[in-house]
């Protein structure tokens, strides 16, 4: 799960990483409207933390740019106003939830996650292949009926590989779906290791993960 937390408060935003980074999430932290969009520009989320005063625009108008330009990506408004006019007037422009600083982490995290699934929910229903089953709601997956016992990462690799099962995905697709761009001591190679995890947790059922030279890897199912 990746996720892009939008504000100028170098504090907040660092402690906002740290806290969801305990918990499997990739964090990226622009710190103005401008910095967001080259990261949206070559980069997908599965959420985003924005704050509504940032140094060159408000919050609020990158929002409304998303919206009209069809981007659904779930969106947690920060806002130290008080205003009812001003949250309801986010929520009508299409932000999902919002949360008034100061705040507790606690909460934030809570919220995003419920985003998330809710978002997941939405788009889609368990993904079958076989015997495996996965949940991108619950970011959970089973194994002929029985749970699989996976890490966050080790469960949004999965994710990834069956929402395109079939088809080869290379290693730095992999790899953007799993960490953030500030994980500069994390190399391409770490997917070789998830990878492998994956494969001993699925060894000797009728799906497994194939390498394809120089290309990447795809989930299948064994004839």
């Amino acid at each position: 799960m990746r996720v892009l937390i939008v504000e100028d408060a170098e504090d907040v935003a660092e402690a906002i990483s740290i806290r969801l980074g305990k918990s499997g999430m990739a964090c990226d932290i622009a710190d103005s409207c401008q910095a967001a969009e080259d990261y949206l520009a070559v980069q997908r989320y599965d959420a985003m933390v924005l704050d509504i005063n940032l140094p060159d625009r408000n919050g609020t108008e990158l929002l409304a740019q998303l919206r009209t330009g069809g981007d659904r990506t779930p969106v947690l408004m920060l806002t130290a106003l008080f205003s009812v006019d001003d949250r309801v007037s986010a929520l009508d422009l299409g932000a999902d939830d919002y949360l008034v600083k100061p705040f507790d982490q606690r909460e934030l995290e809570a919220r995003l996650r419920a985003l998330v699934r809710r978002e997941a929910t939405q788009k889609s229903d368990a993904i079958a292949l076989g015997p495996l089953s996965f949940s991108p709601a619950a970011l959970s997956a089973s194994l002929d009926g029985e749970p699989l016992d996976l890490t966050r990462r080790e469960a949004t690799l999965l994710g990834l590989l069956l929402r395109s099962q079939g088809t080869v995905l290379s290693k730095k697709r992999l790899y953007d779906g799993l960490f953030a761009f500030d994980d500069a001591d994390v190399g391409l190679n770490a997917i070789e290791l998830y990878i492998a995890r994956l494969r001993k947790k699925l060894a000797a059922s009728a799906v497994s993960i194939e390498t394809q030279r120089g290309l990447g890897y795809r989930i299948i199912k064994n004839d």
